[in-house]
């Protein structure tokens, strides 16, 4: 599935939704090293951003989403509408991002 079949909306231009699959999602769960936390801790002493956490977060938010995607592709989507992402705190240093919408089989307007 391509990553312009999922959109936000509730509709896909120039698309016409012929099936809805139900809900899709991915999950990941994921915890900063020793080392992330204390070069993250060392980075907020200077203020400016910590770089360490938006690229963690980035990682952790694109796995969710793969995991999303094959998730629609076995239900034999192509395509993903209302796509949303969730992020909790499960303990201190670890957190579940949950990357979810609805399947739907869509065709061309011709």
């Amino acid at each position: 599935m391509r990553h312009s079949m999922t959109t936000t909306a509730f509709t896909l231009d120039g698309f016409r939704i012929t099936r809805s699959l139900g809900i899709v999602r991915g999950i990941t769960v994921r915890s900063r090293s020793i080392f992330g936390t204390i070069g993250g801790s060392l980075q907020t002493l200077f203020g400016g951003n910590i770089s360490l956490f938006p690229e963690l977060c980035e990682k952790t938010r694109a796995e969710a989403y793969d995991m999303m995607i094959k998730h629609a592709q076995e239900l034999g989507a192509n395509a993903v509408i209302g796509l949303r992402y969730d992020a909790t705190e499960l303990m201190q240093g670890v957190s579940e991002v949950l990357c979810y919408g609805t399947a739907v089989v869509v065709e061309e307007i011709k």
